[in-house]
C-alpha cells in the first residue's frame, strides 16, 4: 500500500478519536450544560485538535520535530480545515437545532467536511514527507 495513502488511512482513524473526543465535550457542554453551541465547538476542537496532533504525531507520522513549533503549525494549517467544519457545523446546527443528538451530527458533519483538508495540510506542511519514511514499513 502506499505510504501516502497509509498515512490518510491512519489520518482517518485517528480523526475517529478527535470525532469522539470533539463530540463528546461538545454534546455535553450544550444538552449537559446548556452552553451556546458554537461556544462549545471552540472548547471542543481545542480538545479535538490537540487529541488528533499528538496521536498524528506519536503514531502515523511519528515526528521527531520540536513539539511545540509543530503543535503551532498543525494549528495553523488546521485552520483552513477547522473553517470548513465550523461552518458545516453551524449549518447543520443552523437547520436542525440542537435537541437530541444534533450536536453530535454537527461534528460529524463538520469533521468529515474538514478531513480532505485537514490531511493534505498536515501532510504536505505539518509533516513532512521526509520525516515520515520510517511509517513505511508498517
Amino acid at each position: 500500500m502506499p505510504v501516502r495513502v497509509r498515512q490518510f488511512l491512519w489520518f482517518a482513524g485517528i480523526g475517529v478519536v478527535g470525532f469522539v473526543v470533539d463530540a463528546s465535550i461538545v454534546f455535553a457542554l450544550v444538552r449537559g450544560a446548556g452552553v451556546n453551541p458554537y461556544l462549545a465547538r471552540v472548547a471542543s476542537f481545542c480538545a479535538a485538535v490537540t487529541t488528533t496532533w499528538f496521536l498524528n504525531r506519536t503514531l502515523n507520522f511519528r515526528s521527531a520535530r520540536p513539539p511545540l513549533r509543530e503543535f503551532a503549525g498543525f494549528l495553523a494549517a488546521n485552520s483552513v480545515g477547522a473553517a470548513v467544519n465550523f461552518g458545516a457545523y453551524s449549518l447543520v446546527i443552523a437547520r436542525i437545532g440542537t435537541q437530541g443528538l444534533a450536536p453530535v451530527t454537527a461534528v460529524g458533519v463538520g469533521s468529515i467536511a474538514g478531513l480532505g483538508v485537514n490531511f493534505l495540510l498536515s501532510s504536505r506542511l505539518v509533516f513532512s514527507a521526509d520525516k515520515n519514511e520510517a511509517h513505511a514499513d508498517l
